[in-house]
């Protein structure tokens, strides 16, 4: 990766995005304009039910491959200035003194760390953790996987000496620092929202030791030199990333996001955690500033499951189906928690159900019903936002989900909010870049280099037709997890024959 080129060149902003599925690699120009972009696939790993992994290498790997083809890309007509990181969040990546891998990546969605989520709950005290790290103990966030690794595999435990976020394992093989930003530090459970800096509290309460964490800076500020000499930017968490990259940098917007799971993301300009535990209050990529966030574990998940039920109709034709049916699938509802639930429910143990089947359902009423129960979770999230007095005006939404006519239709109609589309539609990766376009010095700050974002001028409109349809089935929809709950419980601890 060049840093330098001829006097004639342009710079850009390259962003690299360490996704779930697969890493996402584009290049910027300071116009806004995506002129290079490249992807690369690798495996997700579930050993037992309920757990996630991945192969860090894998990672590396794939790093290695979208940055060499888009540089190549743009290599004659352009110069890098700057390099973005963004990824997974909550993920735990172990490394031992010489920085090898001790075992596969714990990821987000993995479900194993229950007892431990628990412990820490108890250790720290469930009020005292929420005004500190502005989050109650949850199995996604990092802080448990430590635990769990100490409890579980004690000799992989003891050869421990640094603990890593997916993205910033990608940092350490460039630029050999070990550091994070202040987002995606706010997803293990151990950061201080208040001071942006990790808890010695915490940190002393569940005796995990400072020195394996890394620095924690903002977001813009520069992190280390690739070996050609580009500068890193701390970067940020996929879902801050990707707020950056629809110009969320400001109150009064939101973000969705629809891609394995559905996000809804709003700046907030002061730090105020949900009580209750609904909503995630992390550190925003704006220096100074938070954000309310709610997450629905599987949105495009429960759709790709859908599809594969179906014997792999693809998403067009699915699509297409769902459209002949009308709001509310003649009276049919999906509870989407086929991966457990986070947001309002924190409940690993949730199951996913189709709701008010007849004989008249057919596939198309099912597969609307799978996209409305998504934008029914969504939804949860919104009022939870309004009751603690964030109310978007008007929100932006991204992942592959964005890409669907349909889609955006319903959210609009059931959120009651108008729906916009970026023009580039590149989500985090997109974000990751602006960022690095602050840390090279080619913007002032975050904002100035969120005002290259530009919107797409078809937006979808709540339609007050649709919306009272809608207002009427999320009435039942809210109504249907704690009427099953206990039931779903029940069925989670049933032996298997």
């Amino acid at each position: 990766m060049a840093a330098h080129g001829g006097a004639s060149q342009a710079p850009v902003l390259l962003g690299l995005d360490i996704g779930t599925t697969g890493e996402r690699c584009v290049a910027v120009g300071l116009d806004g304009a995506v002129v290079a972009a490249a992807s690369a696939e690798y495996p997700l790993h579930s050993p037992r039910p309920g757990w996630s992994e991945q192969d860090p290498e894998d990672w590396w790997t794939a790093a290695r491959s979208v940055l060499e083809r888009v540089t190549a890309e743009v290599a004659e007509v352009a110069e890098i200035a700057g390099l973005g990181l963004t990824g997974q969040m909550h993920g735990a990546v172990f490394l031992d003194r010489a920085d090898h891998v001790i075992r596969p990546a714990l990821l987000w969605n993995d479900q194993r760390t229950a007892a431990q989520a628990e412990a820490i709950s108890r250790r720290v005290g469930g009020e005292r953790l929420a005004r500190i790290a502005g989050n109650p103990a949850l199995t996604g966030f990092q802080a448990p996987k430590i635990l769990w690794l100490r409890d579980e595999e004690p000799d992989r435990y003891d050869r421990v000496r640094s603990v890593l976020l997916p993205k910033d394992f990608i940092r350490l093989r460039l630029t050999g620092e070990k550091a994070t930003d202040v987002t995606d530090a706010s997803g293990t459970l151990l950061l201080d929202l208040r001071r942006r800096d990790w808890s010695a509290e915490i940190l002393d309460d569940l005796d995990i030791n400072r020195d394996w964490l890394p620095s924690v800076h903002e977001s813009q500020v520069t992190t280390g030199h690739t070996e050609d000499g580009v500068p890193v930017a701390a970067g940020a968490g996929d879902n801050a990333a990707a707020a950056v990259g629809n110009g969320i940098v400001q109150a009064g917007l939101a973000t969705c996001s629809i891609g394995t799971s559905g996000v809804l993301f709003a700046q907030a300009d002061r730090l105020a955690p949900d009580p209750s535990g609904r909503l995630h209050t992390f550190c925003h990529a704006v220096p100074g500033r938070y954000h309310v966030m709610g997450v629905t574990l599987a949105a495009g998940a429960s759709l790709r499951w859908w599809r594969d039920v179906t014997a792999n109709t693809d998403y067009a034709t699915l699509t297409d189906m769902a459209s002949a049916a009308p709001p509310g699938a003649e009276g049919l509802l999906f509870l989407p928690y086929i991966s457990g639930e986070r947001s309002p429910h924190l409940d690993p143990r949730a199951r996913g159900a189709f709701i008010g089947l007849t004989s008249r359902h057919e596939v198309s009423h099912m597969t609307r019903a799978v996209m409305e129960g998504v934008a029914f979770s969504l939804r949860d999230s919104l009022e939870a936002m309004r009751e603690l007095g964030t109310s978007p005006r008007e929100i932006r939404i991204t992942g592959g989900g964005a890409r669907s006519d349909l889609w955006r239709r319903i959210l609009a109609d059931v959120l009651g909010v108008p729906i916009a589309r970026t023009t580039t539609d590149e989500g985090p990766a997109y974000g990751a870049a602006l960022l690095a376009g602050v840390a090279s010095g080619q913007f002032r700050d975050v904002a100035e280099a969120a005002s290259a974002v530009s919107l797409r001028a078809d937006v979808d409109e709540p339609e007050p037709r649709r919306q009272r349809v809608y207002d009427a089935y999320y009435a039942v929809y809210r109504s249907l997890y704690p009427a099953t709950a206990g039931a779903m419980h029940r069925l989670s601890e049933l032996p298997e024959a």
